[in-house]
């Protein structure tokens, strides 16, 4: 593959999560607005959140978009380029698959302890996907 290919296939990976958080937060996605895809080659991490976007969705995001997956790698990757006060989140996905997220398991089991509030709800079942 090129790596004119290449980078663009990165760049639709980041324009999808972008998207994604921007929806989520109901916040537009733009060079000038608070949801950004980083440009392609820049330090740091690949989606740009500030102001309320980053206060209401407390995560340094890298995304990868690639056929062969270095998960070690990438983590390491996404660990280094934290933003204080937030979590490292990884996105990635190949050709014909899902987009999948990665993160810390003891972040994620902190989120379902605050969505289903275990500690008063001890009997609360969770919900079907």
């Amino acid at each position: 593959m090129k790596t004119s290919s290449a980078k663009a296939k990165g760049r639709r990976g980041q324009d999808w999560v972008a998207e994604k958080i921007g929806k989520l937060l109901n916040l537009k996605v733009g060079h000038d607005e608070m949801v950004s895809p980083r440009e392609m080659g820049q330090n740091g991490t690949d989606i740009r959140l500030v102001g309320e976007a980053l206060t209401r969705f407390p995560y340094s995001v890298e995304v990868k978009n690639q056929e062969k997956w270095n998960l070690v790698q990438w983590i390491k990757q996404a660990k280094k380029n934290v933003v204080k006060d937030t979590n490292w989140l990884l996105f990635f996905k190949k050709n014909r698959h899902e987009m999948i997220v990665a993160m810390d398991a003891e972040h994620f089991f902190t989120i379902m302890s605050r969505l289903y509030n275990v500690e008063q709800n001890k009997d609360r079942k969770l919900p079907k996907p």
